[in-house]
Protein backbone atom coordinates (compact mmCIF):
# COMPACT_ATOMS: atom_id res chain seq x y z
CA UNK A 1 0.00 0.00 0.00
CA UNK A 2 1.62 3.35 -1.18
CA UNK A 3 2.25 5.87 1.17
CA UNK A 4 -0.39 8.72 1.49
CA UNK A 5 1.02 11.58 -0.18
CA UNK A 6 4.49 9.39 -1.08
CA UNK A 7 5.77 10.90 -3.92
CA UNK A 8 5.69 9.57 -7.43
CA UNK A 9 8.79 7.02 -7.09
CA UNK A 10 7.98 3.52 -8.52
CA UNK A 11 6.30 1.19 -5.96
CA UNK A 12 5.61 -2.82 -5.97
CA UNK A 13 2.06 -3.26 -5.62
CA UNK A 14 0.69 -7.13 -4.06
CA UNK A 15 1.54 -8.57 -7.02
CA UNK A 16 3.19 -8.50 -10.44
CA UNK A 17 1.60 -7.47 -13.58
CA UNK A 18 -0.74 -9.95 -15.25
CA UNK A 19 0.60 -10.29 -18.91
CA UNK A 20 -2.17 -10.69 -21.54
CA UNK A 21 -0.83 -13.37 -23.60
CA UNK A 22 2.43 -15.99 -22.91
CA UNK A 23 3.73 -14.38 -25.90
CA UNK A 24 3.94 -10.81 -23.61
CA UNK A 25 5.00 -12.68 -20.46
CA UNK A 26 8.58 -14.70 -22.75
CA UNK A 27 9.62 -11.38 -24.38
CA UNK A 28 10.16 -10.12 -20.88
CA UNK A 29 13.15 -12.13 -20.45
CA UNK A 30 15.60 -10.43 -23.68
CA UNK A 31 15.73 -7.44 -21.45
CA UNK A 32 18.88 -6.53 -20.53
CA UNK A 33 18.06 -5.44 -16.68
CA UNK A 34 16.35 -9.04 -16.39
CA UNK A 35 19.45 -10.84 -18.21
CA UNK A 36 21.97 -8.55 -15.55
CA UNK A 37 19.54 -10.48 -12.55
CA UNK A 38 21.05 -14.25 -14.11
CA UNK A 39 24.44 -12.91 -13.24
CA UNK A 40 23.78 -11.49 -9.90
CA UNK A 41 21.25 -14.71 -8.98
CA UNK A 42 24.53 -16.66 -9.58
CA UNK A 43 26.33 -14.47 -6.87
CA UNK A 44 23.89 -15.11 -4.98
CA UNK A 45 23.53 -18.71 -4.94
CA UNK A 46 27.39 -19.56 -4.62
CA UNK A 47 28.44 -19.42 -1.09
CA UNK A 48 24.85 -20.95 -0.24
CA UNK A 49 26.15 -24.93 -0.93
CA UNK A 50 29.56 -24.18 0.49
CA UNK A 51 28.10 -23.59 4.26
CA UNK A 52 25.26 -26.28 3.50
CA UNK A 53 24.87 -29.20 1.09
CA UNK A 54 28.31 -29.21 0.10
CA UNK A 55 29.92 -28.35 3.57
CA UNK A 56 27.72 -31.60 4.53
CA UNK A 57 29.48 -34.02 2.62
CA UNK A 58 32.83 -32.61 3.83
CA UNK A 59 31.10 -32.70 7.72
CA UNK A 60 30.05 -36.83 6.65
CA UNK A 61 33.47 -37.63 5.40
CA UNK A 62 35.26 -36.17 8.14
CA UNK A 63 33.05 -38.32 10.50
CA UNK A 64 30.85 -35.97 12.02
CA UNK A 65 27.48 -36.86 13.46
CA UNK A 66 24.18 -36.34 11.83
CA UNK A 67 22.92 -34.13 15.05
CA UNK A 68 25.94 -31.90 14.45
CA UNK A 69 25.58 -31.78 10.59
CA UNK A 70 21.69 -30.66 11.58
CA UNK A 71 22.71 -28.38 13.95
CA UNK A 72 25.33 -26.97 11.07
CA UNK A 73 22.05 -25.27 9.84
CA UNK A 74 22.84 -22.63 12.50
CA UNK A 75 25.57 -21.50 10.84
CA UNK A 76 23.45 -19.49 8.11
CA UNK A 77 21.62 -17.82 10.46
CA UNK A 78 23.04 -14.70 9.73
CA UNK A 79 20.75 -14.84 6.56
CA UNK A 80 17.80 -15.01 9.02
CA UNK A 81 19.14 -12.15 10.88
CA UNK A 82 20.27 -9.76 7.78
CA UNK A 83 17.30 -7.00 8.44
CA UNK A 84 19.25 -6.44 11.68
CA UNK A 85 22.17 -4.25 9.22
CA UNK A 86 20.12 -4.14 6.21
CA UNK A 87 19.20 -0.50 7.64
CA UNK A 88 23.10 0.58 7.22
CA UNK A 89 22.93 -1.22 4.06
CA UNK A 90 20.42 0.88 2.58
CA UNK A 91 21.18 4.03 4.17
CA UNK A 92 24.89 4.23 5.20
CA UNK A 93 27.64 5.77 2.73
CA UNK A 94 30.82 4.26 2.21
CA UNK A 95 33.63 6.09 2.30
CA UNK A 96 35.34 6.25 -1.41
CA UNK A 97 32.78 3.46 -2.56
CA UNK A 98 29.40 5.38 -2.77
CA UNK A 99 31.27 7.98 -4.53
CA UNK A 100 32.76 5.81 -7.33
CA UNK A 101 30.17 2.88 -7.74
CA UNK A 102 27.09 4.66 -6.35
CA UNK A 103 24.49 3.15 -3.09
CA UNK A 104 24.11 0.17 -4.20
CA UNK A 105 27.27 -0.94 -6.31
CA UNK A 106 29.56 0.23 -3.52
CA UNK A 107 28.33 -2.13 -1.02
CA UNK A 108 27.90 -4.59 -3.27
CA UNK A 109 31.60 -5.04 -4.07
CA UNK A 110 32.59 -4.00 -0.32
CA UNK A 111 30.43 -7.50 0.67
CA UNK A 112 32.29 -9.71 -2.18
CA UNK A 113 35.58 -8.91 -1.85
CA UNK A 114 34.85 -9.67 1.78
CA UNK A 115 33.00 -12.45 0.54
CA UNK A 116 36.31 -14.25 -0.88
CA UNK A 117 38.11 -13.73 2.06
CA UNK A 118 35.59 -15.35 4.05
CA UNK A 119 35.54 -18.34 1.54
CA UNK A 120 39.82 -18.68 1.49
CA UNK A 121 39.55 -18.74 4.90
CA UNK A 122 36.95 -21.50 5.50
CA UNK A 123 38.85 -23.68 2.64
CA UNK A 124 41.52 -23.74 5.30
CA UNK A 125 39.86 -25.36 8.37
CA UNK A 126 39.63 -29.05 9.14
CA UNK A 127 36.48 -29.91 10.97
CA UNK A 128 37.55 -33.41 11.75
CA UNK A 129 40.39 -31.80 14.24
CA UNK A 130 38.24 -28.48 14.94
CA UNK A 131 34.59 -28.22 14.13
CA UNK A 132 34.18 -24.41 15.75
CA UNK A 133 36.70 -23.04 14.22
CA UNK A 134 34.92 -24.58 10.73
CA UNK A 135 31.45 -23.43 12.36
CA UNK A 136 33.21 -20.22 12.67
CA UNK A 137 34.40 -19.59 9.35
CA UNK A 138 30.94 -21.00 8.27
CA UNK A 139 29.26 -18.08 9.94
CA UNK A 140 31.31 -15.30 8.20
CA UNK A 141 30.56 -17.05 4.55
CA UNK A 142 26.99 -16.60 5.53
CA UNK A 143 27.50 -12.98 7.17
CA UNK A 144 29.07 -11.88 4.05
CA UNK A 145 26.78 -13.47 1.26
CA UNK A 146 23.27 -12.10 3.40
CA UNK A 147 25.39 -8.82 3.49
CA UNK A 148 25.16 -9.12 -0.91
CA UNK A 149 22.05 -10.79 -0.91
CA UNK A 150 20.62 -7.66 0.82
CA UNK A 151 22.16 -5.50 -2.00
CA UNK A 152 21.19 -7.49 -4.98
CA UNK A 153 18.06 -8.30 -3.62
CA UNK A 154 17.60 -4.11 -3.07
CA UNK A 155 19.04 -3.57 -7.06
CA UNK A 156 16.96 -5.93 -8.55
CA UNK A 157 13.51 -4.59 -7.04
CA UNK A 158 14.54 -1.08 -7.86
CA UNK A 159 16.06 -1.49 -11.25
CA UNK A 160 13.07 -3.49 -12.50
CA UNK A 161 9.90 -2.76 -14.05
CA UNK A 162 6.62 -4.11 -12.20
CA UNK A 163 5.58 -6.12 -15.14
CA UNK A 164 9.49 -7.29 -15.49
CA UNK A 165 9.27 -8.85 -11.56
CA UNK A 166 7.90 -11.75 -12.71
CA UNK A 167 10.92 -12.89 -14.66
CA UNK A 168 12.88 -11.20 -12.64
CA UNK A 169 12.51 -13.89 -9.66
CA UNK A 170 12.47 -16.66 -12.24
CA UNK A 171 16.17 -15.70 -13.82
CA UNK A 172 17.21 -14.81 -10.35
CA UNK A 173 16.18 -18.28 -9.20
CA UNK A 174 17.90 -19.74 -12.43
CA UNK A 175 21.01 -17.40 -11.63
CA UNK A 176 20.57 -18.69 -8.06
CA UNK A 177 20.63 -22.34 -9.04
CA UNK A 178 24.06 -22.13 -11.41
CA UNK A 179 25.38 -20.81 -8.48
CA UNK A 180 24.39 -23.74 -6.04
CA UNK A 181 25.67 -26.18 -9.22
CA UNK A 182 29.10 -24.51 -9.25
CA UNK A 183 29.44 -25.01 -5.33
CA UNK A 184 27.55 -28.07 -5.39
CA UNK A 185 28.81 -30.03 -8.56
CA UNK A 186 31.59 -28.11 -9.02
CA UNK A 187 33.34 -27.90 -5.65
CA UNK A 188 32.55 -31.69 -5.24
CA UNK A 189 34.09 -32.47 -8.84
CA UNK A 190 37.23 -30.23 -7.53
CA UNK A 191 37.43 -31.65 -4.17
CA UNK A 192 37.19 -35.21 -5.28
CA UNK A 193 40.31 -34.46 -7.14
CA UNK A 194 42.51 -31.88 -5.61
CA UNK A 195 40.87 -31.80 -2.15
CA UNK A 196 38.28 -29.40 -0.27
CA UNK A 197 40.75 -26.75 0.14
CA UNK A 198 41.25 -26.06 -3.39
CA UNK A 199 37.43 -26.63 -3.77
CA UNK A 200 36.57 -23.68 -1.85
CA UNK A 201 39.67 -21.41 -3.42
CA UNK A 202 38.27 -22.15 -7.01
CA UNK A 203 34.94 -20.98 -5.45
CA UNK A 204 35.79 -17.82 -4.03
CA UNK A 205 37.16 -17.10 -7.47
CA UNK A 206 34.08 -17.51 -8.87
CA UNK A 207 32.53 -14.68 -6.90
CA UNK A 208 34.48 -12.38 -9.36
CA UNK A 209 31.44 -13.13 -11.67
CA UNK A 210 29.29 -10.72 -9.26
CA UNK A 211 31.97 -8.19 -9.24
CA UNK A 212 32.13 -8.09 -12.96
CA UNK A 213 28.41 -7.76 -13.07
CA UNK A 214 28.11 -5.17 -10.82
CA UNK A 215 30.56 -3.24 -12.55
CA UNK A 216 28.85 -3.50 -15.92
CA UNK A 217 25.74 -2.43 -14.33
CA UNK A 218 23.81 0.62 -13.99
CA UNK A 219 23.18 2.30 -10.43
CA UNK A 220 19.55 2.19 -10.16
CA UNK A 221 18.25 6.60 -9.34
CA UNK A 222 17.70 7.05 -5.63
CA UNK A 223 14.29 7.36 -4.58
CA UNK A 224 13.38 10.99 -3.00
CA UNK A 225 12.87 11.39 1.01
CA UNK A 226 9.26 9.43 1.29
CA UNK A 227 6.29 10.96 2.97
CA UNK A 228 6.70 9.48 6.08
CA UNK A 229 10.80 11.20 6.59
CA UNK A 230 9.45 14.78 4.85
CA UNK A 231 6.83 14.80 8.23
CA UNK A 232 9.44 14.21 10.68
CA UNK A 233 11.86 16.58 8.96
CA UNK A 234 8.64 19.07 9.69
CA UNK A 235 8.40 17.74 13.64
CA UNK A 236 12.35 18.46 13.93
CA UNK A 237 12.61 21.48 12.41
CA UNK A 238 10.02 23.06 14.84
CA UNK A 239 11.82 21.47 17.50
CA UNK A 240 15.20 24.08 17.86
CA UNK A 241 16.34 21.85 20.87
CA UNK A 242 16.71 18.93 18.48
CA UNK A 243 18.75 20.63 15.62
CA UNK A 244 21.76 20.48 14.02
CA UNK A 245 23.57 17.14 14.46
CA UNK A 246 21.04 15.61 16.51
CA UNK A 247 18.04 16.62 14.32
CA UNK A 248 20.72 15.34 11.58
CA UNK A 249 21.00 11.58 13.70
CA UNK A 250 17.25 11.30 14.92
CA UNK A 251 16.07 12.25 10.95
CA UNK A 252 18.43 9.30 9.19
CA UNK A 253 17.75 6.31 12.57
CA UNK A 254 14.08 7.08 11.67
CA UNK A 255 13.83 6.86 7.77
CA UNK A 256 16.48 4.19 8.44
CA UNK A 257 15.06 1.84 10.82
CA UNK A 258 11.29 3.41 11.90
CA UNK A 259 10.17 4.31 8.58
CA UNK A 260 10.55 1.05 6.83
CA UNK A 261 8.86 -1.14 9.24
CA UNK A 262 6.37 0.92 9.97
CA UNK A 263 5.20 1.30 6.33
CA UNK A 264 4.71 -2.30 6.36
CA UNK A 265 2.33 -2.62 9.25
CA UNK A 266 -0.18 -0.68 7.49
CA UNK A 267 -0.71 -3.45 5.27
CA UNK A 268 -3.95 -5.50 6.68
CA UNK A 269 -2.85 -8.80 7.64
CA UNK A 270 0.53 -7.89 7.64
CA UNK A 271 1.30 -10.54 10.60
CA UNK A 272 -0.56 -12.88 8.86
CA UNK A 273 1.52 -12.41 5.66
CA UNK A 274 4.89 -12.63 8.04
CA UNK A 275 3.60 -15.91 8.90
CA UNK A 276 3.01 -17.37 5.97
CA UNK A 277 6.63 -16.19 4.63
CA UNK A 278 8.08 -17.79 7.52
CA UNK A 279 6.69 -21.38 6.95
CA UNK A 280 6.35 -21.42 3.42
CA UNK A 281 9.21 -23.49 2.59
CA UNK A 282 9.43 -25.39 5.57
CA UNK A 283 8.98 -28.64 3.76
CA UNK A 284 11.35 -28.02 1.71
CA UNK A 285 14.00 -27.16 3.82
CA UNK A 286 13.37 -30.25 6.20
CA UNK A 287 13.72 -32.19 3.63
CA UNK A 288 17.18 -30.34 1.77
CA UNK A 289 19.43 -29.97 4.81
CA UNK A 290 19.50 -34.25 4.94
CA UNK A 291 19.68 -35.02 1.41
CA UNK A 292 23.21 -34.91 1.11
CA UNK A 293 23.72 -37.25 3.96
CA UNK A 294 20.38 -39.18 2.50
CA UNK A 295 22.23 -39.58 -0.44
CA UNK A 296 25.59 -40.96 1.26
CA UNK A 297 23.34 -42.97 3.61
CA UNK A 298 22.21 -45.47 0.45
CA UNK A 299 25.46 -45.94 -0.85
CA UNK A 300 25.75 -43.29 -3.88
CA UNK A 301 29.31 -41.57 -4.31
CA UNK A 302 30.40 -37.79 -4.23
CA UNK A 303 30.67 -38.31 -8.68
CA UNK A 304 26.74 -39.78 -8.39
CA UNK A 305 25.16 -37.03 -6.31
CA UNK A 306 27.60 -34.56 -8.34
CA UNK A 307 26.22 -35.42 -11.89
CA UNK A 308 22.96 -36.42 -10.73
CA UNK A 309 21.71 -34.20 -8.08
CA UNK A 310 23.60 -31.28 -9.01
CA UNK A 311 24.39 -31.12 -12.84
CA UNK A 312 21.59 -32.95 -14.25
CA UNK A 313 19.09 -31.50 -11.58
CA UNK A 314 19.84 -27.91 -12.94
CA UNK A 315 18.17 -28.63 -15.92
CA UNK A 316 14.76 -29.42 -13.87
CA UNK A 317 15.52 -26.12 -11.77
CA UNK A 318 16.24 -24.52 -15.15
CA UNK A 319 12.55 -25.43 -16.77
CA UNK A 320 10.97 -25.07 -13.39
CA UNK A 321 12.28 -21.52 -12.76
CA UNK A 322 11.32 -20.50 -15.62
CA UNK A 323 8.05 -22.12 -16.08
CA UNK A 324 7.58 -20.63 -12.80
CA UNK A 325 8.26 -17.14 -13.69
CA UNK A 326 5.72 -17.70 -16.85
CA UNK A 327 2.88 -19.20 -14.43
CA UNK A 328 3.37 -16.00 -12.49
CA UNK A 329 3.18 -13.30 -14.85
CA UNK A 330 0.09 -15.14 -16.66
CA UNK A 331 -2.01 -16.19 -13.74
CA UNK A 332 -0.59 -13.94 -10.78
CA UNK A 333 1.43 -14.35 -7.96
CA UNK A 334 -0.90 -15.95 -5.21
CA UNK A 335 -2.26 -18.49 -7.56
CA UNK A 336 1.44 -19.14 -8.57
CA UNK A 337 2.36 -19.30 -4.72
CA UNK A 338 -0.83 -22.23 -4.49
CA UNK A 339 0.14 -24.48 -7.06
CA UNK A 340 4.32 -23.84 -6.16
CA UNK A 341 3.56 -24.67 -2.46
CA UNK A 342 1.13 -28.41 -3.58
CA UNK A 343 4.02 -28.71 -5.99
CA UNK A 344 6.87 -29.14 -3.65
CA UNK A 345 4.86 -30.59 -1.27
CA UNK A 346 3.91 -33.41 -3.67
CA UNK A 347 7.59 -33.79 -4.81
CA UNK A 348 9.26 -35.00 -1.56
CA UNK A 349 7.19 -38.22 -2.27
CA UNK A 350 10.19 -38.92 -4.42
CA UNK A 351 12.47 -39.00 -1.66
CA UNK A 352 10.06 -42.01 0.13
CA UNK A 353 10.49 -43.68 -3.30
CA UNK A 354 14.26 -43.46 -3.35
CA UNK A 355 14.12 -45.20 0.20
CA UNK A 356 12.34 -48.07 -0.80
CA UNK A 357 14.18 -48.39 -3.86
CA UNK A 358 17.74 -47.89 -2.15
CA UNK A 359 21.11 -47.08 -4.59
CA UNK A 360 19.26 -46.52 -7.71
CA UNK A 361 20.95 -44.20 -10.10
CA UNK A 362 17.91 -43.85 -12.10
CA UNK A 363 15.25 -43.67 -9.43
CA UNK A 364 17.90 -40.53 -7.96
CA UNK A 365 17.64 -39.28 -11.60
CA UNK A 366 13.63 -38.80 -11.31
CA UNK A 367 13.36 -37.81 -7.44
CA UNK A 368 16.03 -34.99 -8.43
CA UNK A 369 14.25 -33.82 -11.33
CA UNK A 370 10.66 -33.59 -9.65
CA UNK A 371 11.86 -32.07 -6.66
CA UNK A 372 14.07 -29.44 -8.73
CA UNK A 373 11.52 -28.80 -11.22
CA UNK A 374 8.81 -27.99 -8.59
CA UNK A 375 10.96 -26.35 -6.26
CA UNK A 376 12.16 -24.06 -9.39
CA UNK A 377 8.00 -23.29 -9.73
CA UNK A 378 7.30 -22.42 -5.93
CA UNK A 379 10.83 -20.48 -5.37
CA UNK A 380 9.81 -18.26 -8.79
CA UNK A 381 6.64 -17.53 -7.30
CA UNK A 382 7.95 -17.01 -4.12
CA UNK A 383 10.47 -14.47 -4.73
CA UNK A 384 8.22 -12.41 -6.83
CA UNK A 385 5.54 -12.46 -3.58
CA UNK A 386 8.56 -11.18 -1.88
CA UNK A 387 8.96 -8.30 -4.70
CA UNK A 388 5.96 -6.92 -4.54
CA UNK A 389 5.56 -6.41 -1.36
CA UNK A 390 8.33 -3.67 -1.13
CA UNK A 391 7.78 0.13 -0.75
CA UNK A 392 11.16 1.13 -3.16
CA UNK A 393 11.78 4.00 -0.19
CA UNK A 394 12.75 1.37 1.83
CA UNK A 395 14.10 -1.76 -0.62
CA UNK A 396 16.73 -3.43 0.85
CA UNK A 397 15.37 -2.97 4.68
CA UNK A 398 11.94 -4.76 3.76
CA UNK A 399 12.79 -7.31 1.56
CA UNK A 400 15.64 -8.59 3.84
CA UNK A 401 13.28 -8.55 6.98
CA UNK A 402 11.12 -10.49 4.42
CA UNK A 403 13.21 -12.61 3.44
CA UNK A 404 15.08 -13.28 6.98
CA UNK A 405 11.65 -14.33 8.48
CA UNK A 406 11.50 -17.46 5.54
CA UNK A 407 14.87 -17.88 6.87
CA UNK A 408 14.75 -18.05 10.28
CA UNK A 409 11.92 -20.48 10.13
CA UNK A 410 14.18 -22.50 7.52
CA UNK A 411 16.87 -22.35 10.17
CA UNK A 412 14.91 -23.17 13.13
CA UNK A 413 12.90 -25.84 11.74
CA UNK A 414 16.43 -27.02 9.95
CA UNK A 415 18.32 -27.53 13.15
CA UNK A 416 15.87 -30.36 14.31
CA UNK A 417 16.57 -32.34 10.99
CA UNK A 418 19.46 -34.10 12.14
CA UNK A 419 18.07 -35.09 15.20
CA UNK A 420 14.70 -36.50 13.75
CA UNK A 421 16.64 -38.44 11.48
CA UNK A 422 18.39 -40.50 13.82
CA UNK A 423 15.41 -41.14 15.68
CA UNK A 424 13.56 -42.01 12.62
CA UNK A 425 13.40 -44.18 9.31
CA UNK A 426 13.78 -41.95 6.20
CA UNK A 427 10.47 -43.08 4.81
CA UNK A 428 9.21 -41.72 8.28
CA UNK A 429 11.49 -38.42 8.21
CA UNK A 430 10.44 -37.37 4.02
CA UNK A 431 6.62 -38.10 5.13
CA UNK A 432 7.16 -35.77 7.85
CA UNK A 433 8.64 -33.45 5.51
CA UNK A 434 5.41 -33.12 3.80
CA UNK A 435 3.37 -32.50 6.20
CA UNK A 436 5.77 -29.42 6.95
CA UNK A 437 3.79 -27.79 3.88
CA UNK A 438 0.67 -28.16 5.30
CA UNK A 439 0.47 -24.61 7.39
CA UNK A 440 1.39 -22.32 5.11
CA UNK A 441 -1.05 -23.23 2.24
CA UNK A 442 -3.68 -23.02 4.88
CA UNK A 443 -2.47 -19.78 5.70
CA UNK A 444 -2.63 -18.89 1.96
CA UNK A 445 -5.61 -19.84 1.76
CA UNK A 446 -6.83 -17.27 4.61
CA UNK A 447 -4.62 -14.57 3.04
CA UNK A 448 -6.36 -15.01 -0.42
CA UNK A 449 -9.90 -14.56 1.28
CA UNK A 450 -8.69 -12.19 3.23
CA UNK A 451 -8.10 -9.88 -0.52
CA UNK A 452 -11.27 -11.38 -1.84
CA UNK A 453 -13.08 -10.02 1.10
CA UNK A 454 -11.13 -6.45 0.85
CA UNK A 455 -12.43 -6.15 -2.90
CA UNK A 456 -8.60 -5.94 -3.97
CA UNK A 457 -7.65 -7.54 -7.58
CA UNK A 458 -6.01 -10.46 -6.18
CA UNK A 459 -3.89 -13.08 -8.59
CA UNK A 460 -5.71 -16.07 -7.69
CA UNK A 461 -8.64 -14.77 -9.74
Amino acid sequence: MPERGASPVKATSWRATRLSSWGQALAVYRDPRVLAILFLGFSEGLPLALTGATLNVWLTEQGVSRTNIGLFALVTMPYALKFLWAPLIDRLRLPGMTRLFGRRRGWALTAQVALIAALLGLGTTDPGRDLWWTALCAVLVAFCSASQDIVVDAYRVEVLEEHQQAAGAAVLVLGYRFGMMAAGAGALYVAEFYGWRTAYEVMAGLVLVGMATILLCREPKEPPPSARERLIAEWLAHRPHLSGRSAVVLAWIYGAVVAPFAQFMERRGWMLILAFIASYKLGEVLAGQMSSTFYISLGFTKAEIATVSKLFGLWATIAGGLLGGLLVGKVGVLRGLMIGGILQMVSNAGYVFLAWSGNDVSMLAVTVAVENVCAGIATSAFVAYLSSLCNVAYTATQYALLSSLYKLGGDLFGASSGWLAERMDWVSFFLLSMAGAVPALCLLVWLMGLHRREGAAVPAQ
